[in-house]
Parts: structure tokens; sequence; C-alpha cells
């Protein structure tokens, strides 16, 4: 790494203080989430809700070469239903100068344990204040069924709101311990495709699971003050209620990737291969694999000196 390159993974005294502590790394691991101190400043927080409406109103700095067949992408004409948009770190510079922030990555990597963090995917979000729209209800999940070709088992998202986020605006709710948990499904049976599932249905294998490990189901709201945010691990159980407040929910979804993180092939146990987004954009490795590393699309955040 040049001197130039380290220059870029830097941070002040005052960000410094801004780390989670070796008591909040330890309750991450034991809880699977964590609220962040105040990452962004105020201004930082209204580039990004300045720049989401630009991107809404049909601004773009780039678009992508090719459309991924599973591409989360609201446009205007699916009207009042929550709105996600892939790729948005890509698409717009304002909102990748703000993410690519090299504090929020420190903050990845102290939690992940990790010596390098990169990103990996990030989705505009957009909650209308319509208390009775079921697109707004986000069903329980874990991310890490989305990434079942990735080798890391630490991975994770950052979740990043545009104002103060309540459970009035229906903020992300956390299934606290959940990352810790055997399954008791194979990956076919679980909430892979968690949209085209009867809600009823996860709730059940929810409590399900926790009763298998020998719990119960703890949820916890993300109460998150503007600037702040919160994280959780790639395992840990989320899902997020309806906004039955008078103004939008503004966020982004940030996952982020270790930087020993590599593609690898899984399949189903009907044979089908698993892919993710990516598969179709980035660039290959020199075995032909899909290359989560790719700078294009998944560049590095923070990376220890």
């Amino acid at each position: 790494m040049t001197v130039q390159d380290s220059a870029l993974f830097t941070l002040t005294e005052e960000e410094r203080e801004l780390l989670p502590s070796d008591a909040e790394v330890a309750s991450y691991a034991e809880h699977g989430w964590y609220l962040s101190k105040k990452l962004f400043t105020d201004e930082e927080v209204e580039l990004l809700e300045a720049a989401s409406e630009r991107f809404y109103a049909g601004h773009r700095d780039r678009t992508l070469p090719v459309r991924p067949p599973k591409l989360a992408y609201w446009e205007p004409a699916k009207g009042q239903v929550q709105r996600h948009n892939d790729y948005i770190h890509y698409e717009d510079d304002t909102i990748s100068g703000i993410l690519r922030k090299p504090l929020l990555g420190a903050v990845a990597a102290r939690l992940a344990q990790a010596d390098e963090i990169r990103a990996f995917q990030s989705t505009l979000i957009y909650k209308p204040p319509v208390a009775g729209e079921q697109s707004n209800i986000v069903p329980w999940h874990f991310d890490r069924h989305y990434w079942a070709n990735c080798t890391s088992e630490r991975m994770l998202t950052a979740f990043i709101p545009f104002h103060d986020c309540t459970e009035e605006l229906g903020t992300i709710t956390m299934v606290d311990g959940s990352h810790r948990w055997e399954e008791t499904s194979v990956n076919d049976e679980t909430s892979l495709h968690f949209a085209e599932r009867d809600r009823s249905q996860l709730e059940a294998m929810l409590v399900a699971n926790a009763e298998f490990n020998g719990t119960t189901v703890t949820k916890i709201p993300m109460i998150i003050p503007k600037g702040h945010m919160s994280f959780h691990h790639c395992r840990t159980y989320h899902g997020s209620g309806a906004n039955v407040s008078d103004r939008p929910r503004r966020a982004i979804s940030f996952h982020l990737q270790d930087g020993d993180n590599r593609y690898r092939d899984f399949r189903r146990s009907d044979g089908s291969q698993v892919s993710y987004n990516h598969d179709a954009l980035v660039r290959r490795t020199a075995d032909g694999a899909p290359d989560y590393s790719d700078p294009e699309f998944c560049p590095v955040l923070w990376r220890s000196s």
C-alpha cells in the first residue's frame, strides 16, 4: 500500500473517540447489533437527503452497465410503495462520497474484527407515510441468506436514517442475539425469498428457531438519532414495521464485507446455483469467478495501516 493510499484510511483524534469501545465490541458479539455514536454531521445527512431527492427526480452520475435479474429499483410509475434502489453508491457520487467516509468503515472494522472493510451493496430506501401500505412492512429475515455464495461469516450492515428514526416511522428492529442461533432448516427452507412468503409463516419460523435454541424472541427497535446509525451482524434476524407518521422514512441500508470475503459456488438441494446481483456486474478472478473485491462496485472503505 502506498503512502497516498494509507492517507485515505486515517482518523482524526475526535473521530477515534467515536469508535466502539472494547465493551461495545463485546456487546455486538453477544447481541448481534450496535447503535453508533454520531458518525455523520447534520450537514452530511442533509446532503444525503438532498441527493436522494435529486436521484428520485432522475439524476444519475452513472448507471449500471447491465441490469441484474434481481435488482431492486423503484421508479415513479410504481407509485406510493416502499422504494428500494440498489447500487446507490455506484450511481450517485454525492451519496458515495459520504458513505465512503473512513470513520464508517473503521467502526465496521472494529465490530467485525477485520483489517479491511469493503462496500458490498447499498440500497436507498423510502417508506411513504401511508399507514396501511403493506410494502412498508419488512418481514423477519437475516442478510446471510442472500449471501450464501459469500465465504465470510463476518459481513454486516449499517442502517443509516436521514433523520431521527423511531418506531412511529417504522425503524429497523433487531431480534436480540439471533445471530448466534443454530438454524432449524436448510437454506432452501429459510427466509431466502421472504418478500414472496407469508409473514405469519416467517413469524412462526422465527419463534420455532428461538425455541430450538432454548430461548425466546426479544425484539429491539432501533431508536436512532440523526447522524447516528445501527449496525447488525449478517446472521441477525431483523425487520421493520409500518410508517404511521406524517412524514417519509428515508434511509440507506449499507451492506459491508470484510477483506477476506470471496465468492464461492453454492448450490441448493435441487442443484440450482445461488447467485447475487454482483455476479452479472463485477470483474472476474483468474479462475473465472466473480470478484467481490472489484473496486468499481465494492470499493475499500477502511484498511488498517
